[in-house]
């Protein structure tokens, strides 16, 4: 098939940004040693950001977004992969200033991209996506930090979101007791499915934000909104406990004192999963394949195809999204 159906986002003289699927053809896509035909994508947050001109995140229209492709090689140029090998790849540029996997066919280069791992399907792959990746990664460097499930409750905020309900989801199942943070009272009962321990309002994290420290509470913490909240549950951090930062939906921006650092002995890790070298992506990929994989993945997934995709988006920058945006391309 030289010809197929994506989703183009198209800059308009007046500055807006329009989204239709069109046809386009193979000849068409940027240069690269893979060319994959994608059975399944998923909705990340950042995709919702290049669907509609987020600055400093696309610079050059028409685009097709989609972070993360998990496909079957049609042809390659690689000696690392043959035609019909499974493959996943997500971040770097794909889906930035590279088309992306929002679209029946990609190519890419082969640096972007890992075989399937044996334990999971292309469909389970894109359920978890670059979100449930990052919570995975998270979890990762928390527990490198030296978090362990007996030492006392986990925080994750932004509970509901990809990463977040991924977050609770996982740790739950490797024996942490999950507090979720959400804003979203009307989604308990999905947290308490997730496996949370506890949920718990947006006000409950945020309170007391004036005082330099605040009780004990935290052995961990997943944040993936940033902003006061973040700076609150590092206050809030046992002695020697660890943030992990892996999100800004809130803001990129946090007002606070070294106090936390210096009197509790606590540290605030980054987590970045879009440049991340390959073989650590490898590693966190194989984690979550087997020893971390996650039952019942469906129940986080919302199934989505190029024509639903649009509103998602939408769903996606207003807070309106719950768990995970699986993308079909499987039956397009």
């Amino acid at each position: 098939m030289t010809s197929f159906q994506a989703l183009r986002v198209e800059k308009s003289d007046d500055g807006s940004f329009k989204r239709t699927v069109q046809e386009r053809t193979v000849d068409e896509l940027p240069p690269g040693d893979l060319l994959i035909d994608v059975r399944y994508s998923s909705l990340n947050y950042k995709d919702a950001l290049s669907a509609t001109g987020a600055p400093g995140v696309t610079r050059n229209y028409p685009h097709t977004p989609g972070i993360d492709v998990a496909g079957v090689v049609l042809d390659s140029q690689s000696e690392g992969f043959r035609e019909g090998d499974e493959v996943i790849a997500i971040g770097f540029d794909l889906g930035m200033d590279t088309d992306g996997g929002f679209a029946q066919r990609v190519r890419i280069p082969a640096t972007w991209a890992l075989p399937l791992p044996a334990g999971l399907s292309l469909r389970e792959s894109m359920i978890l996506g670059t979100a449930g990746f990052t919570a995975a990664l998270c979890i990762h460097k928390l527990e490198d930090a030296g978090m362990r499930p007996g030492h006392g409750p986990v925080l994750v905020t932004g509970a509901t979101g990809g990463v977040g309900s991924v977050a609770v989801h996982l740790l739950s199942s490797l024996g942490y007791q999950a507090f979720a943070a959400s804003g979203k009272s009307s989604q308990t009962e999905f947290l308490k499915a997730l496996g949370a321990h506890e949920v718990l309002s947006r006000e409950d994290v945020s309170n007391d934000s004036h005082r330099p420290l605040q009780r004990e509470k935290w052995a961990g913490v997943v944040d993936t909104v940033g902003g006061d909240m973040m700076m609150n549950a590092i206050k809030a951090l046992n002695y020697g406990a660890s943030l992990a930062a892996c999100g800004l939906v809130q803001s990129p921006t946090f007002t606070g004192t070294v106090l936390p650092f210096i009197l509790r002995h606590v540290n605030l890790l980054g987590v970045d999963s879009v440049e991340l070298p390959l073989d650590q992506k490898a590693t966190i990929w194989d984690k979550l394949s087997s020893n971390w994989k996650i039952d019942s993945l469906e129940s986080l997934a919302t199934v989505l195809s190029l024509e639903t995709l649009s509103d998602c988006i939408d769903k996606i920058l207003e807070g309106k999204m719950v768990g995970r945006g699986l993308v079909d391309l499987s039956q397009t």
